[in-house]
């Protein structure tokens, strides 16, 4: 199969591209994502007819937060679009006339990464989205793992803490809570009211207050030294660095990268999280350590990812 398009579904925008076989975008778009979520159908048809008029396009693969169904053709569930049970592979097919693969985002970017990326090349890896939550994709013996009801690689929620911080999901202590960017966040937002002399630089970066403070201020921040920035990232990249020791435990990939908005942090966030990984994993000295590397094809990894397993569906 030839060119391809992907859709990357976000909370607040999509963005379309058409794809070739290189994992190289020939044209894209990006709309607002619609506040009424019936309306999410109709406006992803519009990114992909926008991208497709000027390419021979033969399959469309989506890429949305959330539970896919096992057969790629149902949103099981996605909070952020008020979405469950949704058959958004029919009613994308039936509005585009070309056939449409489902997929989560985090797969979609682990399958980007492992064609085209950081993972390139690498038959076993384990990819981990760091943004506002925490995501994860598999790719066992050069396939894509998603589980038996489609659902797997929730990093996110497996429990590291029993009867830790409430998570949104419902239970407690779950590894979003400790290493995702709203951990970082809220690590900084809380050091910085502490002791502010030790956070002048975030600081300087907002509005002057602690609740100014966002993600961006925190990378920023820790490039020029500031203290508190650089533990925040020493903090989150602990959790992850023990998260992955877990795993490796289980899956024994050859690689490990770290994507998502967070990873725009490159090393300040996968020094602290190697270091982790290696004090944590059993039987140090015994056995080879997998490589923790940053994602590569940055925010288009999930939209180049769609289009491929469109592709190779």
């Amino acid at each position: 199969m030839g060119l391809t398009i992907g859709v990357d579904i976000g909370g607040t925008k999509i963005l379309a591209g058409v794809v070739d076989e290189t994992g190289a975008i020939l044209d894209r778009v990006k709309i607002p994502t619609p506040r009424d979520s019936a309306q999410t159908a109709a406006a992803i048809a519009q990114a992909a007819q926008t991208v497709r008029k000027d390419y021979p396009v033969e399959a469309v693969g989506l890429g949305a937060a959330g539970f896919i169904s096992a057969d790629r053709a149902t949103v099981l569930v996605a909070p952020n679009m008020s979405w469950h049970d949704e058959p958004l592979k029919a009613r994308i097919e039936a509005l585009i006339d070309l056939p449409v693969v489902v997929e989560n985002d985090a797969n979609a970017a682990a399958w980007g990464e492992v064609r085209f990326g950081a993972g390139a090349a690498r038959p076993n890896v384990v990819l981990y989205t760091i943004g506002t939550g925490v995501g994860g994709g598999i790719v066992l013996n050069g396939e894509l793992f998603r589980g038996h009801f489609g659902i797997g690689a929730e990093f996110g929620h497996y429990r590291v803490v029993p009867d830790g911080r409430p998570c949104g999901c419902g239970q407690k202590g779950c590894l979003e809570q400790y290493a995702s960017g709203s951990a970082l966040t809220r690590f900084v937002k809380d050091r910085a009211k502490e002791d502010p002399e030790r956070a002048q630089i975030v600081l300087g970066l907002g509005d002057g207050t602690p609740d100014g403070i966002q993600g961006a201020h925190i990378t920023e921040a820790a490039r020029k030294g500031d203290a508190i920035a650089l533990e925040a990232f020493a903090e989150i990249g602990r959790w992850l660095g023990q998260s992955m020791a877990d795993l490796a435990s289980i899956l024994d990939p050859e690689v490990f990268v770290v994507a998502g908005g967070v990873s725009d942090a490159g090393e300040i966030l996968t020094a602290p999280t190697r270091e982790s990984y290696h004090k944590a994993l059993a039987g140090t000295g015994d056995r080879p350590f997998a490589e923790v590397v940053t994602a590569t094809l940055g925010p288009d990894a999930g939209l180049i990812g769609a289009a491929d397993l469109a592709r190779h569906r």
